[in-house]
């Protein structure tokens, strides 16, 4: 490799090559996940969603975020994710798409939402220029969504999902956290949901937080979900997947869906992370489950040069560990919860 290039890049003390940032750019959420955010009540000093929210002073600006999106895409960043919180509660957030869809290097931007508002948006930010989507929903019961999410939306994420095959998502992505106890016997359901959609459905592991009730009652690995579903429906594995996939995809005879498995507890893909993350205040987080940050805001907003900036995000790319501990060590881990850091 030219030695010119590789310094161009986000290569860590493993020899990993980072090309895929997630952007949060909120901690706000107009849902109330117990997996994603604390309880209320749970943490001393908490507002009554569980959760002290940043101030809106504290969170990056559309120039903040563009600027940076510059940044990385010199270091070799290709592909973008917006999260959050809820992205869409971000005001004129097709705007900030477009403004990103326009930088040299940036090839996919992506979003994951809960689904909530989408189908009032879903066109406009296939226009912006919004490549993949990616939306939330861990149940197809009514009730059940509003048990787990504490809200109730039910007919408006399922509303937003339609839209976003409409304005040509496809394939849309769905995420379902499997909790044991909760929800993991609506496999089959959603399997057969996406029978005749253009949807590739996506069964998480539950991971574990401080505070986000995770407990090995409620953790069904993938061993465990292909054990239920492999007693109706018989799964074919793509052979052909990306390096740095977090995914187990699988097709089945006469479906015009797909599903996958995301195995982050059971058979990680630390080897192969290609991922950074911001935070909706400006911090780089090298890994999900490590509580080691470095805050870029100051130096955004005093007359430090982009180079300056270089240095710090590569100075957090080499401070990633190779990988995250086990769930036992992760649930007593001081780290920020779901919904700070970005999903």
């Amino acid at each position: 490799m030219n030695i010119e290039y590789r310094m161009t890049q986000l290569i860590d003390t493993y020899n990993r090559k980072h090309d895929y940032l997630r952007i949060s750019i909120t901690d706000r959420c107009n849902l109330r996940c117990s997996y994603c955010q604390p309880a209320d009540g749970v943490l001393a000093g908490m507002p009554p969603q569980g959760i002290q929210l940043k101030e809106r002073s504290e969170v990056l600006t559309f120039d903040e975020i563009e600027r940076l999106t510059r940044i990385f895409a010199l270091l070799g960043v290709k592909k973008i994710r917006l999260t959050g919180g809820e992205p869409l509660v971000r005001k004129d957030l097709p705007k900030l798409i477009h403004r990103l869809s326009v930088i040299h290097g940036i090839q996919i931007i992506g979003m994951t939402t809960n689904g909530v508002l989408l189908k009032s948006f879903a066109r406009q930010l296939k226009q912006a220029g919004l490549t993949n989507l990616n939306v939330s929903l861990d149940s197809l019961r009514t009730s059940r969504f509003e048990m787990i999410s504490g809200r109730q939306h039910f007919n408006d994420v399922m509303g937003g999902i339609q839209a976003s095959l409409d304005a040509s998502f496809q394939p849309l992505k769905l995420n379902m956290v499997v909790m044991g106890g909760i929800n993991d016997d609506e496999l089959l359901d959603f399997i057969e949901f996406v029978r005749d959609k253009q949807i590739n459905v996506r069964f998480i592991e539950y991971m574990p937080f401080k505070f986000n009730q995770w407990n090995q009652a409620k953790f069904v690995s993938f061993q465990q979900m292909m054990e239920t579903i492999n007693k109706k429906f018989e799964l074919q594995p793509v052979e052909s997947q990306s390096e740095n996939s977090v995914t187990k995809d699988f097709w089945i005879e006469g479906f015009v869906g797909t599903v996958s498995f995301i195995t982050s507890m059971s058979y990680h893909f630390c080897g192969t992370c290609n991922r950074i993350r911001l935070t909706a205040d400006g911090s780089i987080k090298s890994c999900l489950f490590h509580q080691a940050e470095i805050n870029l805001r100051s130096t955004l907003r005093s007359s430090k040069s982009d180079e300056a900036i270089e240095e710090m995000i590569r100075s957090a790319v080499l401070q990633k560990q190779f990988e995250h501990p086990i769930p036992k060590e992760l649930v007593k881990i001081e780290n920020r919860s779901m919904i700070q850091i970005g999903g």
